[in-house]
C-alpha cells in the first residue's frame, strides 16, 4: 500500500473528513517535496500540495503523487487555504496538534471560520517509523558515507591536532561527496569529552585524551548518525574500563532489539550493564532516523515504542564523568523480521591514535 493510501486509511479510521498535514516533515515523508515550506491537504479520495510561490517550479518536478498549488504576495497561506478546503467541500478538517501553535489555531479559527477543525495527534508517526524498502536504501548509503568520514577524520588525530579544525574536516568530507549535514559535527576532547552536545572549540588534542566525534550524513533527504570516541597517544586503565564497559552496554542493547520488544526495555539493559556508571548515563538509549536526524521514535524510560520491522534507530550509551571526560558509541540499525541489522561499520574496539 503506497504512502497516500496508508494515510487515507487512517483517516477514514479517525473519523475525519480530511487532514491538514503542515509539518514538513510529514509532508516529506508523504510527497517527496524537499523545499522548507508546504502543507497537504488529504481526503478520501483527494491530496493538494499547498505551499508558496517560491517553490511553483520545484513543487511541480517533486510532487507526482497529487496536484500542486502555490500562492504569492499579498495573498497569506491561512487565506489561501481557505479556498482550497472550500473548493474540496470540506466541512470538517483534522489538524496535527502536535505541530500546530496557539497562534497558528488562530490563525486558521478565523480564516476557516465555517469549518470544524479537529484536533488529531501525529497520524503519520506510526507509518514514517517504518521504511520502504527505498527509504532503506538512502539509509543504507547514508551510513556507508559516515564510516568513510570516519576513516577519513581518524587519520589527522594527534597531538596537537584542534576540535575545530576536526569538525571542519567532517563537515569539508561530507560536501565534496556531494551531501549535506545531518547536524553541525560534534567534536569534544580531554575534559571537554564530558560535554554529550559540546561543540568543537579550539582546544588542542593532548596525550591521553578520550576524543569523542558525532556526526552524520544526509543523502537524498535521509540521515546517518554515528558516533565514535578514541583515545590520543595512550589509554590509562581507566579509559578502558569506562570504554569497554559503555561498549559492553552497547552491544548487548543491539542484541535485544527485536519485534515486539520495548524501546524503554532495552534503555533499561544497557544500564544495566553499565552498572555503576549508569548514574553519568543522562540521555536515551537511541532515536529513530529519517528526514531529520531525531526522527519519531525514542528509547528512553518514558519511551512507549515498540520495535517493527523496517524501523531505523541509533543505539548511543555513553558515559560522561566530568573531571575525567566522557565516552558514547553509537551505530544505526536496522529492525528486520528477526532482530537488526547494523548499518554503520566502523571500528568500535578503543583505538589508540596515531
Amino acid at each position: 500500500m503506497d504512502k497516500l493510501k496508508q494515510l487515507r486509511s487512517v483517516i477514514k479510521e479517525k473519523g475525519l473528513e480530511a487532514l491538514l498535514l503542515s509539518d514538513i516533515q510529514d509532508v516529506n515523508w508523504l510527497t517527496g517535496f524537499s523545499g522548507s515550506f508546504g502543507a497537504v491537504l488529504v481526503t478520501e479520495s483527494q491530496g493538494l500540495f499547498i505551499s508558496d510561490s517560491r517553490y511553483t517550479v520545484q513543487a511541480a518536478e517533486e510532487v507526482k503523487t497529487m496536484p500542486t498549488k502555490t500562492f504569492a504576495s499579498p495573498q497569506n497561506f491561512y487565506d489561501f487555504l481557505a479556498a482550497q478546503v472550500q473548493e474540496l467541500g470540506i466541512k470538517l478538517l483534522g489538524f496535527d496538534s502536535n505541530e500546530t501553535s496557539v497562534a497558528k489555531l488562530k490563525r486558521m479559527e478565523t480564516s476557516l471560520a465555517n469549518v470544524q477543525l479537529v484536533p488529531a495527534e501525529s497520524l503519520t508517526q506510526k507509518m514514517r517509523m517504518v521504511k520502504s524498502p527505498d527509504e532503506i536504501e538512502r539509509a543504507k548509503r547514508a551510513c556507508a558515507l559516515a564510516d568513510a568520514c570516519f576513516d577519513h577524520v581518524r587519520r589527522l588525530i594527534q597531538p596537537g591536532s584542534i576540535e575545530y579544525d576536526l569538525g571542519l574536516e567532517i563537515e569539508f568530507f561530507f560536501r565534496r561527496q556531494g551531501a549535506e549535514l545531518a547536524f553541525a559535527p560534534i567534536v569534544v576532547s580531554g575534559l571537554r569529552s564530558a560535554r554529550p552536545h559540546g561543540h568543537p572549540s579550539e582546544n588542542r588534542l593532548q596525550e591521553g585524551d578520550f576524543v569523542t566525534m558525532d556526526f552524520g550524513a544526509k543523502v537524498e533527504g535521509f540521515c546517518s548518525d554515528i558516533t565514535r570516541t578514541i583515545v590520543v597517544s595512550h589509554a590509562s586503565e581507566r579509559h578502558i574500563e569506562v570504554y569497554n564497559r559503555v561498549l559492553k552496554a552497547q552491544i548487548a542493547a543491539i542484541k535485544a532489539i527485536k519485534p515486539g520488544a520495548l524501546a524503554k526495555d532495552v534503555d533499561s539493559l544497557a544500564r544495566e550493564e553499565l552498572g555503576d556508571l549508569a548514574q553519568y548515563f543522562g540521555h536515551g538509549l537511541g532515536h529513530g532516523l529519517g528526514g531529520v536526524v531525531h526522527d519519531l521514535g525514542r528509547m528512553a524510560q518514558s519511551s512507549q515504542d515498540i520495535f517493527e520491522p523496517g524501523q531505523i534507530w541509533t543505539v548511543e550509551p555513553g558515559v560522561y564523568i566530568e573531571g575525567f571526560g566522557g565516552v558514547r558509541i553509537e551505530d544505526d540499525v536496522l529492525v528486520t523480521e528477526s532482530g537488526v541489522e547494523v548499518l554503520t561499520h566502523s571500528p568500535k574496539e578503543l583505538l589508540v591514535l596515531p
